[in-house]
Formats: structure tokens, sequence, C-alpha cells
């Protein structure tokens, strides 16, 4: 107890008793940035990575950009059920929120990128998302446009030639590393014990009392383990198999990452499917099949105003929409 009140003294102080210090020990703030050693992040990187973020003609039709299905200024994705890619197909899985990512214990619904450095590499060579046929010809549309040369330079030095597939990737990872949004709940995990009303006090409290705290943990609350979607109860829509399609493994099957529930009210519909339309349907519905648990309506609302308090704030300068060089067109 003595190191619950060392990282919380305003909550273990007068804060009532529907504020128990110890459930607190799983949840930590957010980074002010979530760092790598492979990719250091430095401004020129940050530069050229906003550029490249909202450059459409990274897509073969020119007309595609990151931020045509992760929306910043919409917490970082488009709302859809399935994201719309190139000549109008539609992806198989929900587009998920860019914010706070880089932090998750991998990338994708399935795992299959190991960071954001590789993850930016995947729906730009996707056939149904920007369908560039091949990492050579993205080279060449970057060269082809003359201004991104001394950007690369600058954001890659020494290189021979820093106008690279990897090096675009390495820059968009950057930028995205630093998609960050504190809310109040940062504030409460701080010692503001004000920042929470006792609704959401009791919806945090109804929230790690169900279990889902097992799952949705830490500063990301969530996005840190792999878990089998249907764990208490056979799940209904078994058409995507999840992490099974990467590693091949019977024991991976419906086993998908575990989502981040920052800024969640904002980011729906959602599971790997986007089958849930509500958060409260998305609360029942997690109960239900993965704990094994039906919560009453009183319950459910109540975790949902919890659940409201991890929303932020989105970081409209770091996110403005840079002027694009004009270059050529191939």
């Amino acid at each position: 107890m003595k190191i619950f009140l060392i990282l919380y003294p305003m909550l273990a102080i007068g804060a009532g008793p529907e504020v128990d210090p110890a459930r607190l020990s799983g949840f930590q703030p957010l980074p002010p940035a979530m760092e790598s050693r492979k990719n250091p992040i430095t401004d020129a990187k940050i530069r050229l990575g906003r550029m490249l973020y909202y450059e459409k003609r990274l897509s073969r039709n020119r007309d595609i950009s990151c931020n045509t299905c992760h929306l910043l200024n919409r917490f970082g994705v488009d709302g859809e059920q399935f994201s719309t890619g190139y000549k109008n197909q539609k992806g198989g899985r929900n587009a998920p929120t860019v914010y706070n990512a880089a932090g998750h214990v991998a990338q994708f619904w399935d795992g299959r990128a190991a960071d954001v450095e590789e993850q930016a590499k995947g729906p730009v060579l996707n056939p149904v998302e920007m369908a560039m046929p091949d990492s050579r010809s993205v080279a060449a549309v970057l060269k082809s446009i003359p201004e991104y040369g001394p950007l690369f330079a600058q954001a890659f030095p020494g290189e021979a030639d820093p106008v690279t597939f990897d090096n675009m990737a390495k820059a968009i990872a950057a930028f995205e590393r630093k998609l960050v949004t504190p809310s109040r709940w940062d504030r409460f995990l701080q010692g503001d014990r004000n920042a929470l009303n006792a609704r959401e006090k009791a919806g945090f409290t109804k929230f790690t009392e169900t279990g889902c705290q097992m799952c949705h943990n830490g500063p990301f609350v969530g996005g840190k383990v792999f878990q089998k979607l249907g764990l208490a109860k056979p799940y209904p829509d078994k058409a995507d198999q999840g992490r099974a399609a990467v590693t091949r493994q019977t024991g991976d099957e419906m086993v998908f990452k575990v989502p981040s529930l920052r800024n969640v009210e904002k980011t729906g519909p959602y599971f790997h499917n986007g089958s849930a339309t509500t958060l409260p349907a998305a609360v029942r519905n997690m109960a239900e099949y993965q704990l094994g648990k039906k919560l009453s309506d009183g319950d459910v609302n109540d975790i949902v105003a919890w659940l409201a308090t991890l929303t932020g704030e989105i970081p409209a300068e770091y996110i403005k929409e840079p002027v694009l060089p004009r270059g050529k067109t191939l």
C-alpha cells in the first residue's frame, strides 16, 4: 500500500470509498512520445513524415493517403466498418486508430507487423488499399518530386541515396510516434482526484470488478497482448481466424491483438469486423464473450462514462495538413 500512496497520493487521501488505489496498479499515464532506438525521432523526420502521411501520390491512382483511412482530425479513424481503397475496393478489417498505436506490442489486428515502421509499408503495397506495384515504384514516385530530395537528405543525413521505400516508412513512423492523446484519465493517474466525477470513478471500479483490466491495462489501456476472441463463450462470427493466418498455428485461431481503449468513445465501429456500432454494445459483447458475464444497463452506462475519460486532446498543430510539393506526375 505504501507504493500506491507514493504513486497516487491525492487519490489515497480522502478520495472516498469508490476509489481504491490498488485497482490502479496496472495503469500508467501516456508517455510524451513512443520512442524507438532503431528509428530515433527527429524534427526532420517528423516534418517529412507528416508530409508523406498526407501524400496521395503514394497510391496507384493518386487518390489515397494514410490520412484517407486514418483521419487525424477524427481521432485516427474514418468511422466506416471497412475502409475504401483502390478502385473502391473494401478492406476486410476495420481500420484501427493510429493515435497511441506506436506503443502497441505489434501492428494490425493480427500483429503481422512488428512496429509502425513495418506497418507503414503494408497499406502502400496492398492491392486493396493504396495498390502501388512494388517498393521501387514508390521510390520512383518520390524521386520524381524534386522537393522531396532535400527533405529526405535532412531526415537521413549521410546516406548516398536517402529517397528509399524504407526511409519513407521510417519518416511516417517517426511522425506517428508522437501521435499521443493524453486525457483526463492521465491527470487522474497523476494525482488529480477531481479529474473524474463520481460516476466515472464508479465506472472504472465496475470495469475492474468485471475483469476487463486483465487485457485492457497499461498506459494504452490495451494494445499490449494478443487474446482469443470468444474466450469465455464461442464467438459467433468465425469468418476471420485472426492471427492464425499469420502464424499458421491452430492455437492462434480467433486470436487478435487486444485494442487500446484510448479514445474508444470516438473510434467506432468496433472490433476487427466493425460489427459493434455503439460503445455500449461493444462493452456488453466483450463482457459476455470474453468474461462470461451479463452486465446491467446501469453497469454498462457507468463503464461507458469512464471510457469517455480516455478521450484525449487531438494535437491540432502537430497534425496540421502541410502544403505538399507539386513535383511531377509519372
